[in-house]
């Protein structure tokens, strides 16, 4: 885990992490980053017909008459949530691509079948979300202060007033941990936990996680670089803060890291570099950032980048810096960068 919480990220650093700049806002002030990684509901399913409340991420406790039925989440939540077999009413964040598909954070969702309250950064239709008569807003969380993931900051006062919320901490953790603060508010909210579909997933997911570490174990010269692509600039992600990098490194994989006045410049999450500098780092295997808002390694045109080793030798693969916290959508992951670390050529 990051010895830098004290260093406040912002939402800038936080999409560029595995993304792109050009959002700048800062986030909130700086509160007690010391997430609960326990809590959660204190009747679970079997209460649905009853009183309910959960327990989230910033340690508030969300009390209701009744187990909440109108939910607007986040879209990588939503899409989580939906796995577990819990569907929301409406949702904000990245939902669907310039063409009108399915963004990548919207997972197996229909999203023809959602309210979209908000397809991009700082869109948050008010109306809508009323209109919906919300029980329940659900968000991811990627500082310590408790602010919610992709809620506007100057409406998020307004929104509040509709319903009450709950935070799953994706900041400084492991992937783990969110996984089961992820699984714990479905079951909540009514999913069956024990089903066959479900137990199955998880135990995919342990075989993928031994999978990869058992990789990293026989070939720990392997060298793997985390990478997002802008048409100004390359970042290189610290494994530092980021859920999905914190778990490689903890399983033994070799990650590149950056530079660390670069990463305390950006608040503690990657550090940026000219395409012309693109080389700075070797590595054998390069992670790139799966979201819309970056340019993707097919599309990636420079030259120093075509020269890469790692991309010479065909050994570039999708990263999801903002994974859909099911277990079902992160045992690809994993699966992935075993199999690229198993089959790598040496090339750095």
């Amino acid at each position: 885990m990051s010895q830098v919480r004290a260093s406040l990220p912002t939402r800038r650093g936080i999409l560029a992490a595995g993304g792109v700049l050009g959002l700048g806002a800062v986030l909130a002030a700086c509160g007690d980053d010391d997430t609960s990684a326990k809590g959660g509901s204190d009747k679970g399913a079997d209460a649905a017909s009853g009183p309910w409340s959960f327990k989230d991420d910033r340690g508030e406790t969300v009390k209701l008459d009744k187990a909440p039925k109108n939910i607007v989440a986040f879209t990588g939540a939503a899409a989580a949530l939906h796995d577990y077999g819990v569907q929301v009413k409406g949702v904000f964040g990245p939902t669907t691509t310039k063409d009108g598909k399915p963004d990548v954070q919207a997972g197996d969702m229909d999203v023809s079948k959602v309210e979209v309250i908000g397809n991009v950064w700082g869109e948050f239709n008010v109306e809508k979300y009323a209109a919906l008569k919300p029980d329940l807003l659900v968000s991811t969380m990627f500082d310590g202060a408790g602010t919610l993931w992709y809620v506007p900051e100057e409406s998020k006062d307004q929104i509040a007033k509709f319903a009450p919320s709950v935070g799953v901490s994706v900041f400084d953790v492991q992937l783990t941990q969110s996984l089961e603060r992820m699984a714990a508010l479905a079951e909540a909210l009514g999913a069956d936990m024990k089903a066959a579909a479900v137990v199955e997933a998880k135990k995919k997911f342990e075989d993928a996680a031994a999978r990869l570490k058992a990789a990293a174990k026989a070939r720990p010269e392997i060298k793997v670089l985390a990478g997002s692509a802008s048409a100004e600039l390359f970042y290189v992600s610290t494994y530092n803060l980021s859920i999905d990098l914190e778990y490689y490194k903890a399983l033994g994989v070799n990650i590149v890291e950056p530079d660390a006045k670069a990463i305390e410049e950006s608040g503690g999450w990657f550090e940026s570099l000219s395409w012309e500098n693109v080389d700075k780092y070797q590595a054998d295997v390069i992670i790139m950032d799966d979201r819309a808002q970056a340019i993707q390694p097919a599309d990636i045109d420079e030259a120093t980048w075509k020269k890469l080793p790692a991309v010479k030798a065909g050994q570039v693969i999708a990263r999801s810096p903002e994974p859909i916290l099911s277990y079902a959508k992160c045992t690809p992951l994993l699966n992935n960068l075993a199999e690229a670390i198993e089959n790598a050529k040496k090339v750095a």
